[in-house]
């Protein structure tokens, strides 16, 4: 790779670091609202709401699409954040 490559290169992956510094903020924020979330549910089996992932995920498909980014790309990205968040919400669940 030339030394005009690589210092473009560089640049780009520290703009990437910067934009991955945001999105932990954001998946923090995601969190505190999930906790909430969970705060009210009475019920383990309360936590998989199928109706809601499928609604969720019809509207990412639908937001890539209207951005022209790959829906193949944030429907992976929801499924696992969705999953995590389940996972999350399992291990964390208290019985009222």
């Amino acid at each position: 790779m030339s030394p005009l490559k690589r210092n473009k290169l560089s640049k780009i992956r520290t703009q990437l670091d910067k934009l991955d510094n945001s999105l932990i903020k954001l998946i923090k924020k995601r969190t505190n609202l999930v906790k909430k979330v969970l705060a009210l549910k009475e019920k383990k089996n309360q936590i998989v709401d199928q109706k809601r992932i499928k609604f969720i995920l019809k509207n990412i498909r639908k937001k890539s699409l209207e951005n022209n980014i790959d829906p193949k790309i944030t429907q992976r990205i929801w499924k696992n954040m969705i999953l995590s968040y389940i996972d999350f919400e399992k291990r964390n669940f208290k019985s009222k």
